[in-house]
């Protein structure tokens, strides 16, 4: 890579939305980002894109035997959603799949408010129905 720092700077933009038309873009988080590739090893990134790139994980999915909450954005830039998270929910037995329209790779961060009341509210029915 010719210019780690300025690919850690740019790869925000998808990654979060900020890309996108009305796009409410924090320089916080972008800097944020920044700093966590930046701090990361050029070896340790290089594996990590590989691994989640070329690793074919169908067996290991087909052996969950807890409950599995599968969240992915619709407008996700960086792991297109075709390509992941329904077939996922297909491998998983008993997962549940939730899809949010328009949001980013980055969801977490960006729309925290909304993924955390959902894992909560998946944390809160999955202790109920063990009990």
């Amino acid at each position: 890579m010719e210019n780690r720092p300025q690919f850690y700077k740019d790869i925000t933009l998808p990654f979060y939305g900020y890309n996108r038309p009305g796009a409410k873009i924090s320089e916080g988080i972008r800097e944020k980002w920044w700093l966590q590739g930046m701090l990361g090893g050029v070896k340790a990134g290089y594996d990590c894109i590989k691994a989640f790139s070329e690793t074919d994980f169908t067996e290991d999915l087909k052996k969950f035997d807890v409950p599995t909450l599968i969240l992915h954005g619709d407008d996700d830039q960086i792991v297109p959603i075709a390509a992941s998270a329904p077939l996922s929910a297909k491998l998983v037995k008993g997962a549940k799949l939730k899809i949010y329209p328009g949001f980013p790779h980055g969801m977490p961060v960006t729309n925290a408010d909304q993924i955390n009341a959902d894992l909560l509210a998946f944390l809160q029915q999955s202790k109920e129905a063990a009990a």
